[in-house]
C-alpha cells in the first residue's frame, strides 16, 4: 500500500472509564477478523495469530504460531466442515521434542454479524501441559479440557485487524489495555454529500475526533486519550471520496509509547506534521517492539 502522507493534528480528548495479516488495501470485502497475541513458548517469545473468517461456505478458523523473526512454526486450519462440529482438538509436532495441542469449543458460542464469537466459547493452545494461550470467556472449561497448568507469563493481545461494514455509521469494540474496559468505537462519515463531508470518531458515544474539510484531509493522524493512555488514530478515506470502485477506508488505533507524545506532537493551536508509513513492516515492527496494542479497521460502505 502507498505510504500515508502527513496531515493535520487537532485537539486531544480524554476518554475514561465511567468508574475512574498482511496489511494493505483489500480489493474485495471480507468478513474477517485477525487477532495477534505475544506469548511464551518453551521459554521463548512467539506470536500466535488467530484468524476468524465467515463466507458463503461457512465459518473458518486458523491458528498460526510464528517465532519473533516471523518464521512460521506451525499452522492449523479449522475448515467449515470441522468448525460446524463446534468442538474439537488438533495436535501438531513443531519439532521432535515439542508438540502443540489446540483445543476449541464453540457449542455454546454466540455470534454477531462478524465471524468472531462474542461469548460462550474457548480456544486454547497448549505445549507440554502448559497453557500458552487461552481466549474466550470459558477459561475454566479450557483448563479442564486440556488439563493444562497456568502459564508463567500471561499472553499479550497486541494487534487486531477487522473488516466492518455499514452505510454511514460503522461500529466495533476494542480493549486498549489488558485490565481496561471494552469500548464501543463508532466511525461516522457521509461521503456522498455534495458539500464538504466530515469524519467523526466516537468512543462510548463521546466524540473524540472530528475532521472537517475531509477532501483536503482524507489522510492523517490524531491523538486521543483512552483510559489514560494516548492512542493515535490514523485514517485514510481516499477511496471513499475519490475512487470509482467503492473501495474501503482504513483506520488504525495505536497505543502510544509515552503520554508526553500527546502534548509534544499536538496542541490546541499546533497543526503537527507526522507521516504514517502504513506498510506491512509497520504492523510487524509494532508487534515485535512492544509498542502496545493496535487496531486496524478496513471499513466498507454498503452502497
Amino acid at each position: 500500500m502507498r505510504d500515508f502522507p502527513s496531515c493535520f493534528g487537532e485537539n486531544g480528548v480524554q476518554v475514561a472509564d465511567a468508574s475512574c495479516s498482511s496489511v494493505g488495501v483489500t480489493k474485495t470485502p471480507q468478513n474477517l477478523v485477525t487477532c495477534v497475541y505475544q506469548c511464551k513458548l518453551l521459554g521463548k517469545s512467539c506470536l500466535i495469530t488467530v484468524a476468524w473468517t465467515k463466507s458463503l461456505m461457512g465459518q473458518c478458523l486458523s491458528v498460526e504460531i510464528d517465532d519473533m523473526s516471523h518464521q512460521c512454526l506451525c499452522k492449523v486450519d479449522v475448515k467449515p466442515s470441522l468448525f460446524s462440529k463446534r468442538k474439537g482438538s488438533r495436535s501438531l509436532e513443531v519439532s521432535s521434542s515439542c508438540k502443540i495441542d489446540i483445543h476449541w469449543d464453540f457449542s455454546l458460542a454466540k455470534f454477531g454479524s462478524g465471524p468472531e464469537p462474542i461469548e460462550g466459547y474457548y480456544l486454547a493452545v497448549v505445549c507440554k501441559g502448559q497453557m500458552v494461550l487461552s481466549i474466550g470467556d470459558l477459561r475454566k472449561e479450557a483448563f479442564k479440557k486440556s488439563n493444562a497448568t497456568p502459564p508463567l507469563t500471561n499472553a499479550m493481545f497486541i494487534s487486531k485487524r477487522e473488516h466492518i461494514f455499514g452505510k454511514r455509521v460503522f461500529g466495533t469494540k476494542a480493549q486498549f489495555c489488558y485490565t481496561g474496559p471494552i469500548h464501543e468505537i463508532t466511525i461516522e462519515c457521509d461521503s456522498n454529500v455534495n458539500d464538504d463531508p466530515c469524519l467523526l470518531v466516537r468512543i462510548d458515544s463521546k466524540t473524540v475526533m472530528q475532521v472537517k474539510h475531509l477532501r483536503w484531509k482524507f489522510r492523517g493522524n490524531y491523538t486521543v486519550l483512552i483510559d489514560g493512555l494516548p492512542v493515535e488514530v490514523f485514517w485514510d478515506v481516499h477511496n471513499w471520496l475519490f475512487s470509482s470502485n467503492f473501495g474501503n477506508a482504513v483506520f488504525m488505533f495505536q497505543t502510544c509509547l509515552s503520554a508526553e507524545k500527546l502534548w509534544t506532537t499536538q496542541t490546541l493551536s499546533d497543526l503537527s506534521v507526522m507521516p504514517w508509513p502504513y506498510t506491512e513492516s509497520t504492523l510487524s515492527n509494532s508487534k515485535s517492539s512492544g509498542l502496545g496494542f493496535s487496531l486496524v479497521l478496513y471499513v466498507w460502505k454498503n452502497e
